[in-house]
């Protein structure tokens, strides 16, 4: 495993990598607040070995060890969401569009012309960013559990938007079963076992790398500030496969039948018990899927 800090784009993005670092790279752009260790280790070499690939996972901008922008100060989240539902103007610290820059400069640090680009939930978005301002970094495109941005899809359960604005707790006591229980909502009605048994490992692992509220803040507005991607994606040309649970309370299923009916010959693979998560059971159809999608799109 390769490993280091790359400079892109103002900020500093810690990354590291898996499988032969001369083969073709797949880069994995996690979604809000959630750092890179989200892509489980496993998942990136079984999708390394899969695809004959160089997969590379980073932390976005304001999350783990990346760089963290607390003089741009908190937003009030609350108050930007009913200004978007409202259609008023109002101002955020950074863009969606920022952290596709943010991508593309990840690509010139690790001096790679082009990669695959596979996105999950808010990295999906991000995704799509680079679809419309960076498609000839792209060799492909994977969106999971992603949306357009379209303000009349509809919208996540009540548990699930919940359990997003719950704050996490300030000790690792306290963290650990907050965490299992956002993970439960949001994985959806179907039980993953493997998924709960793991989830106390999997939050001492994210407590102990380092929680920034503030930043996850920071990406939301990003997000509502962010808007509606469906018609310049009209116009992309990355080859693109939407993968996107039937069971996802946060971003529901009609949000990735849109994205793939936005963008011009994208695929769709529907996968029944998937909610707003990557539960372990469903690895070999993901990693399957994706490598498969990257192979036929090099």
């Amino acid at each position: 495993m390769s490993h280091g800090v790359a400079r892109a784009n103002g900020v500093e993005l810690a990354w590291d990598s898996f499988g032969d670092p001369g083969a073709v790279p797949m880069v994995l752009i996690m979604g809000l607040g959630t750092q890179m260790i989200g892509w489980d280790e496993v998942f990136c070499a079984h999708l390394a070995a899969a695809g004959g690939l160089h997969v590379i996972r980073f932390d976005n901008r304001d999350v783990g060890l990346s760089t963290q922008l607390p003089q741009l100060g908190v937003p009030d989240v609350q108050a930007l969401m009913m200004k978007a539902l409202g259609g008023q103007p109002f101002t955020v610290p950074y863009t969606l569009r920022d952290m596709a820059n943010d991508v593309a400069g990840l690509l010139d640090a690790l001096k790679l012309e082009r990669a695959h680009i596979v996105g999950a939930s808010m990295g999906g978005a991000i995704g799509q960013e680079m679809a419309i301002h960076h498609a000839r970094r792209m060799l492909s495109f994977t969106s999971i559990m992603s949306s357009t941005g379209d303000p009349t899809l509809p919208p996540p359960t009540a548990e699930a938007m919940g359990v997003l604005f719950t704050p996490a707790p300030a000790t690792l006591e306290a963290f650990i079963p907050h965490y299992a229980k956002v993970w439960r909502v949001l994985r959806g009605p179907h039980p993953f076992p493997e998924d709960e048994a793991r989830d106390a490992e999997r939050a001492r692992a994210v407590f102990t790398r380092g929680l920034n509220p503030a930043g996850t803040a920071r990406q939301l507005a990003a997000i509502f500030a962010s808007g509606n991607r469906k018609p310049a994606l009209r116009d992309t040309q990355v080859p693109t496969l939407v993968i996107h649970g039937d069971a996802d309370p946060l971003v529901p299923v009609q949000a990735g039948i849109d994205v793939a009916a936005a963008i011009p010959g994208a695929k769709l693979l529907r996968l029944p018990t998937m909610g707003h998560a990557l539960p372990v059971s469903l690895w070999p159809q993901l990693v399957g899927a994706i490598a498969n999608h990257s192979q036929k799109s090099k």
